[in-house]
């Protein structure tokens, strides 16, 4: 009866561990294939980043462009028909 009772504890302990072991490989399994997605998805996002950061450099040259000070004035002149007026013209108001 002993020997018998040792052998049943041996077999449940076997398949106990056998089935802890069986679970522990699927979580590995499953913790990897989550890693793997992730670091796809920071990739796509570090990618997304760059792009950012080179329309970001693209939309301040062409602002440092456009707030030149002789480009204003040339427009002004052109377009709006602006000119500088002469001193004798120019009144100025104190507080």
């Amino acid at each position: 009866m002993k020997v018998l009772s040792f052998f049943k504890l041996k077999f449940i302990l076997i398949v106990l561990l056998t089935s802890a072991l069986f679970v522990s490989a699927v979580q590995i399994v499953l913790m990897r294939h989550k890693n793997r997605m992730l670091f796809i998805e920071l990739q796509k996002i570090q990618q997304q980043r760059d792009v950012l950061d080179v329309s970001y450099g693209q939309l301040q040259l062409k602002k440092s462009v456009l707030i030149q000070h002789n480009r204003i004035e040339t427009i002004a002149r052109q377009e709006l028909d602006m000119i500088v007026p002469n001193t004798e013209n120019i009144i100025i108001i104190k507080p």
